[in-house]
Protein backbone atom coordinates (compact mmCIF):
# COMPACT_ATOMS: atom_id res chain seq x y z
CA UNK A 1 0.00 0.00 0.00
CA UNK A 2 1.32 3.59 -1.13
CA UNK A 3 1.12 6.00 1.88
CA UNK A 4 1.35 9.72 1.53
CA UNK A 5 1.55 12.08 4.65
CA UNK A 6 0.24 15.57 5.04
CA UNK A 7 0.37 18.45 7.32
CA UNK A 8 -0.50 21.87 7.34
CA UNK A 9 2.91 23.57 7.26
CA UNK A 10 5.95 23.10 8.89
CA UNK A 11 7.23 26.15 10.73
CA UNK A 12 7.54 25.34 14.24
CA UNK A 13 7.56 21.71 16.53
CA UNK A 14 4.93 21.55 18.90
CA UNK A 15 2.39 18.70 19.41
CA UNK A 16 1.15 18.53 16.39
CA UNK A 17 4.93 18.12 14.89
CA UNK A 18 5.31 15.79 17.62
CA UNK A 19 2.48 13.32 16.10
CA UNK A 20 4.05 13.64 12.87
CA UNK A 21 6.84 12.98 13.45
CA UNK A 22 5.43 9.31 15.10
CA UNK A 23 3.66 8.93 12.04
CA UNK A 24 6.48 9.46 9.65
CA UNK A 25 8.42 7.39 11.78
CA UNK A 26 6.00 4.51 11.65
CA UNK A 27 5.75 5.03 7.77
CA UNK A 28 9.74 5.64 6.15
CA UNK A 29 9.00 5.33 3.65
CA UNK A 30 6.01 8.03 2.78
CA UNK A 31 6.61 11.54 1.26
CA UNK A 32 5.56 14.52 3.03
CA UNK A 33 3.25 16.78 1.58
CA UNK A 34 3.13 20.14 2.77
CA UNK A 35 2.12 23.85 2.21
CA UNK A 36 5.51 25.35 3.43
CA UNK A 37 8.37 24.18 5.09
CA UNK A 38 10.69 25.92 7.22
CA UNK A 39 13.09 24.02 9.14
CA UNK A 40 14.98 26.98 10.29
CA UNK A 41 11.94 27.71 12.76
CA UNK A 42 12.49 23.75 14.51
CA UNK A 43 15.04 25.57 17.17
CA UNK A 44 16.80 22.75 18.86
CA UNK A 45 14.86 19.92 16.74
CA UNK A 46 15.85 21.07 13.45
CA UNK A 47 19.17 18.62 13.04
CA UNK A 48 17.07 15.51 14.13
CA UNK A 49 14.21 16.55 11.82
CA UNK A 50 16.02 17.34 8.95
CA UNK A 51 17.44 14.01 8.97
CA UNK A 52 14.06 12.54 8.87
CA UNK A 53 12.33 15.02 6.96
CA UNK A 54 14.40 17.13 4.20
CA UNK A 55 14.42 14.41 1.33
CA UNK A 56 10.73 13.55 1.92
CA UNK A 57 9.29 17.09 2.14
CA UNK A 58 7.10 18.53 -0.98
CA UNK A 59 5.86 21.60 -0.08
CA UNK A 60 3.33 23.90 -2.37
CA UNK A 61 3.84 26.76 -4.27
CA UNK A 62 2.95 28.39 -0.96
CA UNK A 63 6.10 27.48 0.00
CA UNK A 64 7.94 29.77 -2.76
CA UNK A 65 6.04 33.10 -2.03
CA UNK A 66 8.42 35.78 -0.14
CA UNK A 67 7.46 35.70 3.72
CA UNK A 68 4.83 33.77 3.23
CA UNK A 69 5.54 31.98 6.64
CA UNK A 70 4.72 35.22 8.49
CA UNK A 71 1.37 35.82 6.41
CA UNK A 72 -0.31 32.79 7.13
CA UNK A 73 -3.59 34.63 8.14
CA UNK A 74 -3.86 36.61 5.41
CA UNK A 75 -2.85 33.91 3.15
CA UNK A 76 -4.94 30.99 4.41
CA UNK A 77 -7.33 31.85 1.64
CA UNK A 78 -5.14 30.02 -0.24
CA UNK A 79 -4.46 27.10 1.58
CA UNK A 80 -6.70 24.73 -0.59
CA UNK A 81 -5.70 25.66 -3.91
CA UNK A 82 -2.07 24.71 -2.36
CA UNK A 83 -3.24 21.35 -1.15
CA UNK A 84 -5.04 20.92 -4.61
CA UNK A 85 -2.20 21.33 -6.48
CA UNK A 86 -0.18 18.34 -5.06
CA UNK A 87 -0.84 14.82 -7.22
CA UNK A 88 -2.67 11.71 -5.31
CA UNK A 89 -3.37 9.89 -7.92
CA UNK A 90 -0.67 7.31 -7.71
CA UNK A 91 -1.49 6.82 -3.76
CA UNK A 92 -3.86 4.28 -2.01
CA UNK A 93 -3.54 6.23 1.85
CA UNK A 94 -3.43 9.74 2.56
CA UNK A 95 -3.01 10.69 6.50
CA UNK A 96 -3.62 14.04 7.16
CA UNK A 97 -2.16 15.79 10.17
CA UNK A 98 -4.31 19.00 10.81
CA UNK A 99 -6.07 21.51 12.55
CA UNK A 100 -9.37 21.25 11.26
CA UNK A 101 -10.46 20.70 7.80
CA UNK A 102 -9.44 23.69 6.32
CA UNK A 103 -6.13 23.13 5.03
CA UNK A 104 -4.67 19.86 4.37
CA UNK A 105 -8.10 17.78 3.69
CA UNK A 106 -9.27 20.46 0.70
CA UNK A 107 -6.73 18.31 -1.14
CA UNK A 108 -7.77 16.21 -4.39
CA UNK A 109 -7.34 12.28 -2.83
CA UNK A 110 -8.58 11.23 -6.39
CA UNK A 111 -8.88 7.05 -5.69
CA UNK A 112 -7.06 7.38 -2.00
CA UNK A 113 -8.57 6.37 1.23
CA UNK A 114 -8.11 9.91 3.86
CA UNK A 115 -7.60 9.51 7.10
CA UNK A 116 -7.39 12.85 9.25
CA UNK A 117 -5.74 12.96 12.33
CA UNK A 118 -7.37 15.56 13.75
CA UNK A 119 -5.68 17.64 16.24
CA UNK A 120 -8.77 20.09 16.80
CA UNK A 121 -11.22 21.91 14.81
CA UNK A 122 -9.49 25.44 13.77
CA UNK A 123 -9.52 27.38 17.09
CA UNK A 124 -9.86 30.90 15.13
CA UNK A 125 -12.93 29.48 13.34
CA UNK A 126 -15.06 28.30 16.37
CA UNK A 127 -14.45 31.07 19.25
CA UNK A 128 -11.63 29.18 21.08
CA UNK A 129 -8.89 31.10 22.20
CA UNK A 130 -6.08 31.54 19.84
CA UNK A 131 -2.25 32.73 19.95
CA UNK A 132 -3.68 36.52 19.21
CA UNK A 133 -5.71 38.92 21.09
CA UNK A 134 -8.60 40.00 19.18
CA UNK A 135 -9.51 42.88 21.86
CA UNK A 136 -6.83 45.04 19.66
CA UNK A 137 -8.28 48.35 18.00
CA UNK A 138 -7.09 46.85 15.00
CA UNK A 139 -9.00 43.75 14.94
CA UNK A 140 -12.10 45.51 16.10
CA UNK A 141 -11.96 48.17 13.02
CA UNK A 142 -12.04 45.37 11.12
CA UNK A 143 -14.28 43.20 12.99
CA UNK A 144 -17.53 43.17 10.55
CA UNK A 145 -15.51 42.01 7.22
CA UNK A 146 -13.33 39.37 9.00
CA UNK A 147 -16.67 37.73 10.36
CA UNK A 148 -17.76 38.29 7.18
CA UNK A 149 -15.02 36.54 6.30
CA UNK A 150 -15.07 33.85 8.78
CA UNK A 151 -18.14 32.82 7.92
CA UNK A 152 -17.22 31.94 4.69
CA UNK A 153 -14.22 30.08 6.11
CA UNK A 154 -16.57 27.80 8.31
CA UNK A 155 -18.69 26.77 5.47
CA UNK A 156 -15.42 25.46 3.19
CA UNK A 157 -13.98 23.96 6.66
CA UNK A 158 -17.24 22.02 6.89
CA UNK A 159 -17.45 20.82 3.23
CA UNK A 160 -13.66 19.74 3.43
CA UNK A 161 -14.50 18.05 6.42
CA UNK A 162 -17.06 15.39 3.90
CA UNK A 163 -14.04 14.75 1.91
CA UNK A 164 -12.55 12.94 5.09
CA UNK A 165 -13.40 8.84 4.81
CA UNK A 166 -12.39 8.62 8.78
CA UNK A 167 -11.36 10.78 11.54
CA UNK A 168 -8.98 10.26 13.84
CA UNK A 169 -9.49 12.47 17.10
CA UNK A 170 -6.59 13.30 19.88
CA UNK A 171 -9.07 13.61 22.23
CA UNK A 172 -12.56 13.63 23.76
CA UNK A 173 -12.93 17.07 24.08
CA UNK A 174 -11.75 17.32 19.71
CA UNK A 175 -13.47 14.49 19.48
CA UNK A 176 -16.84 16.16 20.40
CA UNK A 177 -15.58 19.19 18.42
CA UNK A 178 -15.44 17.15 15.44
CA UNK A 179 -19.23 15.77 15.79
CA UNK A 180 -20.56 19.32 16.56
CA UNK A 181 -18.73 21.18 13.85
CA UNK A 182 -18.64 18.68 10.95
CA UNK A 183 -21.21 16.09 11.91
CA UNK A 184 -18.42 13.37 11.71
CA UNK A 185 -17.75 10.57 14.17
CA UNK A 186 -14.05 9.79 14.89
CA UNK A 187 -12.11 7.13 16.21
CA UNK A 188 -9.74 8.69 19.08
CA UNK A 189 -6.40 8.29 19.32
CA UNK A 190 -4.45 10.13 21.97
CA UNK A 191 -1.26 11.83 20.76
CA UNK A 192 1.75 9.68 21.40
CA UNK A 193 4.32 9.96 24.97
CA UNK A 194 8.07 8.80 25.05
CA UNK A 195 8.01 7.00 28.25
CA UNK A 196 10.79 6.20 30.18
CA UNK A 197 11.84 2.42 30.76
CA UNK A 198 12.59 2.63 34.61
CA UNK A 199 12.67 5.27 37.01
CA UNK A 200 16.07 6.49 36.98
CA UNK A 201 16.43 8.85 33.52
CA UNK A 202 19.83 9.43 32.27
CA UNK A 203 22.19 11.13 36.22
CA UNK A 204 18.86 11.91 37.95
CA UNK A 205 16.24 9.87 39.71
CA UNK A 206 12.11 10.91 39.33
CA UNK A 207 12.24 9.64 42.83
CA UNK A 208 14.30 12.05 44.20
CA UNK A 209 12.98 15.04 47.01
CA UNK A 210 11.08 17.80 44.12
CA UNK A 211 11.32 20.85 46.37
CA UNK A 212 13.65 23.49 43.72
CA UNK A 213 11.21 24.52 41.30
CA UNK A 214 8.01 24.73 39.55
CA UNK A 215 7.69 24.45 35.50
CA UNK A 216 6.09 25.46 32.44
CA UNK A 217 6.79 25.83 29.07
CA UNK A 218 6.03 24.81 25.37
CA UNK A 219 4.58 27.30 22.57
CA UNK A 220 4.79 30.68 24.26
CA UNK A 221 1.09 32.31 22.98
CA UNK A 222 -1.80 33.94 24.25
CA UNK A 223 -4.01 30.48 24.52
CA UNK A 224 -1.52 29.08 26.93
CA UNK A 225 -2.37 31.65 29.45
CA UNK A 226 1.35 31.32 31.01
CA UNK A 227 0.86 34.56 32.57
CA UNK A 228 -1.58 32.62 35.14
CA UNK A 229 1.72 30.80 36.46
CA UNK A 230 3.67 33.88 36.65
CA UNK A 231 1.28 35.67 38.31
CA UNK A 232 0.60 32.79 40.86
CA UNK A 233 4.11 32.34 41.33
CA UNK A 234 4.71 35.87 42.11
CA UNK A 235 2.55 36.06 45.19
CA UNK A 236 3.42 32.78 46.58
CA UNK A 237 7.55 33.93 46.17
CA UNK A 238 7.94 30.46 44.38
CA UNK A 239 10.82 29.94 41.88
CA UNK A 240 9.38 29.18 38.49
CA UNK A 241 10.75 28.04 35.35
CA UNK A 242 9.45 28.39 31.68
CA UNK A 243 10.65 26.54 28.63
CA UNK A 244 10.14 27.13 24.84
CA UNK A 245 9.46 29.74 21.93
CA UNK A 246 7.63 33.17 22.00
CA UNK A 247 5.05 34.39 19.83
CA UNK A 248 3.37 37.47 18.65
CA UNK A 249 5.38 39.46 20.83
CA UNK A 250 3.68 37.27 23.96
CA UNK A 251 7.21 36.41 25.30
CA UNK A 252 7.82 40.51 26.05
CA UNK A 253 4.47 40.63 27.81
CA UNK A 254 5.52 37.54 29.84
CA UNK A 255 8.39 39.05 30.79
CA UNK A 256 7.07 42.37 32.05
CA UNK A 257 4.91 40.82 34.63
CA UNK A 258 7.45 38.22 35.75
CA UNK A 259 8.66 38.85 39.33
CA UNK A 260 12.42 37.74 40.80
CA UNK A 261 11.53 34.04 41.06
CA UNK A 262 10.70 33.57 37.65
CA UNK A 263 12.94 32.21 34.85
CA UNK A 264 13.27 32.11 31.35
CA UNK A 265 15.55 29.14 30.18
CA UNK A 266 14.52 29.85 26.46
CA UNK A 267 14.00 26.64 23.56
CA UNK A 268 15.66 23.65 25.08
CA UNK A 269 16.25 20.12 23.45
CA UNK A 270 14.25 17.33 24.32
CA UNK A 271 16.85 16.11 26.75
CA UNK A 272 17.02 19.57 28.55
CA UNK A 273 13.18 19.22 28.90
CA UNK A 274 13.19 16.01 30.09
CA UNK A 275 15.50 16.95 32.80
CA UNK A 276 13.37 20.13 33.54
CA UNK A 277 10.45 17.53 34.29
CA UNK A 278 12.35 15.26 36.04
CA UNK A 279 13.57 17.84 39.01
CA UNK A 280 10.70 19.95 38.86
CA UNK A 281 8.10 19.67 41.72
CA UNK A 282 5.39 20.00 39.15
CA UNK A 283 4.17 21.49 36.23
CA UNK A 284 1.36 24.21 36.08
CA UNK A 285 -0.61 23.75 33.12
CA UNK A 286 -3.06 26.58 33.01
CA UNK A 287 -3.55 26.62 28.87
CA UNK A 288 -7.25 28.05 27.77
CA UNK A 289 -9.58 25.41 26.72
CA UNK A 290 -6.26 22.57 25.37
CA UNK A 291 -7.06 20.46 22.57
CA UNK A 292 -5.68 17.17 24.54
CA UNK A 293 -2.30 19.09 25.87
CA UNK A 294 0.40 16.37 25.28
CA UNK A 295 3.23 18.29 27.89
CA UNK A 296 1.14 17.61 30.71
CA UNK A 297 1.72 13.70 29.68
CA UNK A 298 5.18 14.13 29.04
CA UNK A 299 5.77 15.56 32.03
CA UNK A 300 3.95 12.78 34.06
CA UNK A 301 6.15 10.43 32.37
CA UNK A 302 9.13 12.17 33.70
CA UNK A 303 7.35 11.32 37.02
CA UNK A 304 6.39 15.02 37.01
CA UNK A 305 2.83 15.29 38.98
CA UNK A 306 0.46 18.34 36.94
CA UNK A 307 -1.68 21.47 38.22
CA UNK A 308 -3.72 21.89 35.44
CA UNK A 309 -6.65 24.04 34.49
CA UNK A 310 -9.85 21.89 34.53
CA UNK A 311 -11.13 22.22 30.45
CA UNK A 312 -10.32 20.53 27.12
CA UNK A 313 -7.98 17.55 27.46
CA UNK A 314 -6.45 18.11 30.73
CA UNK A 315 -8.95 15.99 32.32
CA UNK A 316 -8.21 13.25 30.20
CA UNK A 317 -4.51 13.05 31.04
CA UNK A 318 -4.38 14.14 35.02
CA UNK A 319 -5.89 12.22 37.75
CA UNK A 320 -7.19 14.58 40.09
CA UNK A 321 -5.63 14.34 43.51
CA UNK A 322 -3.01 11.61 42.23
CA UNK A 323 -1.08 12.62 39.54
CA UNK A 324 -1.73 16.56 40.00
CA UNK A 325 -4.38 18.38 40.93
CA UNK A 326 -7.05 20.46 38.57
CA UNK A 327 -8.54 23.89 39.57
CA UNK A 328 -12.08 25.03 38.03
CA UNK A 329 -11.32 28.87 37.17
CA UNK A 330 -9.24 30.40 34.75
CA UNK A 331 -8.02 33.02 37.24
CA UNK A 332 -4.70 33.72 39.14
CA UNK A 333 -6.65 32.96 42.36
CA UNK A 334 -7.78 29.66 41.51
CA UNK A 335 -4.48 28.64 40.66
CA UNK A 336 -2.93 30.14 44.26
CA UNK A 337 -5.51 27.77 45.82
CA UNK A 338 -4.45 24.64 43.14
CA UNK A 339 -0.95 25.64 44.34
CA UNK A 340 -1.01 25.56 47.65
CA UNK A 341 -2.94 22.52 47.59
CA UNK A 342 -0.65 20.97 45.63
CA UNK A 343 1.81 20.98 48.40
CA UNK A 344 -0.36 19.77 50.96
CA UNK A 345 -0.37 16.66 49.18
CA UNK A 346 2.37 13.56 49.09
CA UNK A 347 1.90 12.43 45.37
CA UNK A 348 4.15 8.92 44.19
CA UNK A 349 6.10 9.71 41.24
CA UNK A 350 6.03 6.46 40.56
CA UNK A 351 1.65 6.89 40.04
CA UNK A 352 2.68 9.59 37.60
CA UNK A 353 4.81 7.45 35.33
CA UNK A 354 2.16 5.01 35.59
CA UNK A 355 -0.39 7.13 34.51
CA UNK A 356 1.48 8.55 31.27
CA UNK A 357 1.56 4.83 30.17
CA UNK A 358 -1.84 5.11 28.69
CA UNK A 359 -0.27 7.40 26.26
CA UNK A 360 3.22 5.36 24.91
CA UNK A 361 4.22 5.54 21.52
CA UNK A 362 3.62 1.80 21.54
CA UNK A 363 0.07 2.22 22.32
CA UNK A 364 0.02 5.02 19.67
CA UNK A 365 1.36 2.57 17.09
CA UNK A 366 -0.92 -0.06 17.98
CA UNK A 367 -4.05 1.95 17.65
CA UNK A 368 -2.61 3.31 14.01
CA UNK A 369 -1.82 0.28 12.75
CA UNK A 370 -4.99 -1.37 13.48
CA UNK A 371 -6.75 1.62 11.72
CA UNK A 372 -4.97 1.61 8.24
CA UNK A 373 -5.35 -2.17 8.21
Amino acid sequence: MKIALVHDYLKEYGGAESVLEALSDLYPEAPIFTSLYRPSFFGPHRDRLEKKWSHRIHQSFFGYIPFAYKMLSPFRFLSPLAFKSFDFSSYDLIISSATGAFFPNSLNKKNAKLICYCHTPPRYLYNLATARSLDSWFYKLINIPLQITLHFYRLFDFKFAQNVDQFIANSSTTASRIKKFYHRDSVIVNPPVDIPNSLEIGNWKLEIPKNSYFLAGGRLTLAKRYDIAILACNQLKLPLKIFGRGFAGFYEKLKKIAGPTIEFVGEVTNEQRNELFANAKAYIFSSDNEDFGIVSVEAQALGCPVIGYNSGGIPETVINGKTGILFDNLTTESCVDAIKNFQKLNLKYSDCVANAQRFSKQVFVEKIKKLVG
